[in-house]
Parts: C-alpha cells; structure tokens; sequence
C-alpha cells in the first residue's frame, strides 16, 4: 500500500471518527459505569432467561425432543437476547472509538 493510500484511510478514520462523534455524543450524558449497569443488567437477564429455558425445554420433553410452542418461545428469546447483545456491542464499540465521553 503506497504512502499516499495509507494517509488517505488516516485521514478517512479521522472523518468517520469526528461525524460519529458529532452525531451520537449529544445524545448522551457523559457516561459512567453505573449508566451502563442497566444495559449490561438487561443482556444478562435476557440471557439467563434463554438459557432457563432451553434447559426446562430439554427437561421437560416427553420424548427429548422440543415441541413447537416450545421452539416459537425459544426462538423469541433468543431474538431478544441476540439483539440486546448486539445493541450493547454497539454500545461498547462507539465507546472504543471514543465516540461518547466516559469518566470514572
């Protein structure tokens, strides 16, 4: 990659950085871990209710294997789990990128 190329993806991660930056920031407060404690309560919630119930199904079948019902219930639950978990990636990602201010 010549040098002119490499400056260029500086200088794009730079602009996408900035609008980022200028975009969500002022959405927010300034963050703080006990802000975030909510969002990750609610993943690991979601998430143990998922796995409760993939383990009750499994118990619970007559023949080892899960019902219908019992595969709509999980499959909504692991869509809620999936995407909180997604939502809170996103959340850690434009931290990473210093698109939010933290403190301590």
């Amino acid at each position: 990659m010549t040098t002119e190329n490499r400056r260029l993806l500086i200088a794009i991660d730079a602009e996408i950085r900035e609008i980022n930056r200028q975009t969500i920031n002022p959405l927010f407060k300034e963050l703080k871990l006990a802000d975030l404690t909510p969002v990750i309560e609610m993943v690991a919630k979601a998430r143990a209710n998922y796995l409760r119930t993939l383990y009750d199904i499994a118990h619970q079948a007559p023949d080892g294997q899960p019902s219908e019902s019992d595969i709509k219930r999980l499959t909504g639950l692991r869509l809620v789990y999936e995407e909180l978990v997604k939502g809170s990636q996103a959340l850690e990602t434009a931290i990473e990128r210093e698109y939010l201010d933290v403190s301590r």
